[in-house]
């Protein structure tokens, strides 16, 4: 139904892409000059993927809104002298229009649009006939139904290459992060729909350039597709989210830090971890008195992960567990409802073990 990354390379307008796709660019495009001073030194390092927000959707009316659609001429520049693909922001049916009179190849809805069935309807119905890649953001709410109905939207209206964008969910909560990850929620869209491009968006769930780098390589760990990384030739000047974007040179030194790891096992391998995830389907039927025992065990698979170079998610496994779970859960008289959350929860406890041992 959807686009499939399986074999580690496809197309968009003549362009190869490779996983990991690496999408870089501006939050806003804001003059010319900025967006093409941006633009080349990104270009030299390989990016294929422009991004430049040209509307902006802010709380209050008094932040820099954008260029509106001047800007798109600045992003025509960039694929006509780099001949990088380059992709904007849409979030209604005029957005729409303009960008394909323009010639944009890649758009994406944003999170508070996706959190709006009409609007999402609405940019579907207007995408009809057309061949243009479109990526989903997450809602701002953890509400993966509504993720999905978003997909499914585009989907109906033609569109075939679809990714879906994670950049974090709102709380109402002080936390490290401007978004927060919630990583289950993209890891069940994953399980729900496994053929989908998951592409992490780590400048909005950060909102700081520090913390850019441990999300990324957690993107990277679970097997996703790819990033999308907010970057301004000089970000203390930039008209919108300053404290998030790097600059090009920046970005080209997180990207040489990070660590690709292979999503497939050997025979070998196999055997071995078959043998600890036993263990595990034992501990889970005593889940209330063993769970200490059970993240010992998490932690062994994470140093053979590690040693072996691959990555921690593999969806298919967790896949069976729940549904394992769930048949024995109920026979005993548990609700489903509560066998679900309850091991989503010790799932993302997992991940969070072989996440310290993996990056230790």
């Amino acid at each position: 139904m959807l686009t499939n990354v399986e074999l580690e390379t496809f197309s968009i307008n003549g362009v190869v892409l490779q996983k990991p796709i690496i999408i870089a660019g501006p939050c806003s495009a804001e003059t010319e000059e900025q967006v093409m001073e941006t633009a080349r030194p990104l270009a030299d390092m390989g990016i294929k993927v422009f991004r430049a927000g040209i509307w902006k959707p802010r709380t209050r009316p008094s932040a820099f809104e954008g260029v509106g659609s001047r800007g798109l001429k600045w992003l025509q520049r960039v694929k006509r002298e780099t001949g990088m693909l380059v992709a904007t922001e849409v979030a209604n049916v005029k957005h729409v229009y303009e960008v394909l009179k323009y010639g944009i190849d890649i758009i994406w809805i944003g999170a508070r649009t996706t959190a709006n069935p009409f609007a999402v309807q609405d940019i579907a119905d207007s995408l009809k006939g057309v061949n243009v890649p479109v990526m989903v953001k997450n809602p701002i709410n953890p509400d993966v139904n509504l993720w999905i109905g978003a997909i499914e939207r585009i989907n109906n209206a033609g569109i075939r290459q679809i990714a879906a964008i994670h950049r974090g969910f709102s709380s109402y909560d002080k936390t490290l992060f401007r978004n927060v990850p919630q990583w289950q929620v993209p890891i069940e869209l994953r399980r729900l729909i496994p053929e989908i491009p998951i592409i992490t968006d780590p400048s909005h769930i950060c909102g700081n350039r520090e913390l850019l780098f441990e999300i990324s390589q957690k993107a990277m760990d679970l097997n996703f597709d790819g990033l999308m990384i907010e970057t301004h030739y000089n970000p203390e000047k930039a008209l919108s989210d300053a404290n998030q974007q790097v600059t090009p040179d920046g970005l080209k030194q997180m990207i040489n830090r990070l660590i690709f790891r292979k999503p497939d096992v050997n025979q070998e391998l196999m055997l071995t971890l078959a043998e600890l995830r036993d263990q595990i389907d034992k501990i889970d039927d005593h889940l209330i008195n063993l769970l200490e025992e059970r993240m010992v065990v998490s932690e062994r698979i994470g140093e053979h992960k590690k040693k072996n170079n691959i990555t921690i998610l593999q969806t298919k496994r967790w896949d069976d567990m729940l549904r394992n779970r769930l048949r024995f859960g109920t026979s005993k008289g548990l609700s489903e409802e509560f066998i679900i959350k309850l091991f989503r929860a010790i799932h993302q406890e997992s991940i969070n073990h072989q996440t310290k041992v993996m990056n230790e």
